[in-house]
């Protein structure tokens, strides 16, 4: 029987850091990331060096500090397109972005905390919301978080733990929050109106894996004045077949057809309460 390979200390210890910047959502000086890896400091400090001259890092000369680099970003995003869905999916992201004149983007879920944008398509419209592949949200925050919060199977107190930990422009209460997550597993599709960012309109929906859970979600952003509640549901419903269908191709043959069917079939007390829950 093979011996199992010996691990390369340099190459485990410049991965531990990389993922340790990656986890601090902030610059860190090289003593704190050499104290908390439990590191040599000369060796963190050629090591960071090193990472630095492939921009895997980047260094501050104001700071002192490290953060990632985007070489890190421009190999996820190469070991991402690796996988059909990104090519199968993007004409579909064209489409809605054309049809609707939005951004629209798909997102990959990178921890229980982060999600990260795999590829995107934008309207060609001279005025559009701007992302780019690589940037990164915390997976619970607006539409995007309604989606993996109701698909990702934690229990409700984890998710409040991390709700509280989101910064918003015009924050729900809990209740507002978890009320707009249930409303999202029954309808497969959520909506935020201002409340990230009060000046845009993001409707999510999420793509499940075999399991039921979210490993991605597709959303679409706008400006909250460049679209009404009707443009909004076709939007909402459009999504939903596309992520449909990506969940489909993933292995889960759950049917969200009668949920789709759910805006259309409201009457209008359900629908003042739609608009009074989709709207926090």
């Amino acid at each position: 029987m093979n011996a199992s390979p010996k691990p390369v200390n340099a190459l485990a210890r410049g991965i531990a850091i990389l993922r340790y910047l990656d986890s601090q959502g902030e610059p860190v000086g090289v003593v704190q990331i050499a104290r908390d890896l439990k590191i040599n400091t000369s060796t963190c400090f050629n090591l960071l060096r090193t990472l630095a001259h492939e921009r895997l890092a980047v260094f501050d000369q104001t700071t002192k500090k490290y953060s990632p680099g985007l070489g890190v970003l421009e190999l996820a995003h190469s070991a991402l397109k690796q996988g059909g869905h990104i090519r199968l999916l993007h004409p579909r992201l064209e489409q809605i972005a054309n049809e609707h004149k939005v951004t629209a983007m798909l997102w990959q879920l990178i921890s229980p905390s982060r999600a990260m944008v795999v590829d995107l398509a934008e309207a060609p419209t001279p005025l559009r919301v701007h992302f780019t592949v690589g940037q990164r949200l915390p997976s619970l925050i607006g539409a995007l978080g309604r989606c993996f919060a109701a698909h990702l199977g934690l229990p409700k107190p984890q998710i409040k733990a991390m709700f509280k930990e989101l910064r918003w422009q015009d924050p729900p209460t809990f209740d507002q929050y978890w009320s707009d997550v249930e409303e999202t597993r029954r309808n497969g599709f959520a909506v935020d109106i201002g409340r990230y960012n009060r000046n845009f309109t993001t409707v999510a929906a999420p793509v499940l894996a075999s399991d039921g859970r979210a490993t991605m979600a597709v959303s679409a952003i706008t400006f909250s004045g460049d679209i009404d509640r009707t443009r909004l549901l076709r939007l909402a419903a459009d999504l939903k077949r596309v992520t449909r269908d990506a969940s489909r191709a993933l292995g889960n043959s759950g049917s969200l057809d009668s949920a789709q069917a759910a805006p259309a079939g409201r009457t209008k007390a359900s629908s003042r309460q739609h608009r009074s829950a989709t709207a926090t």
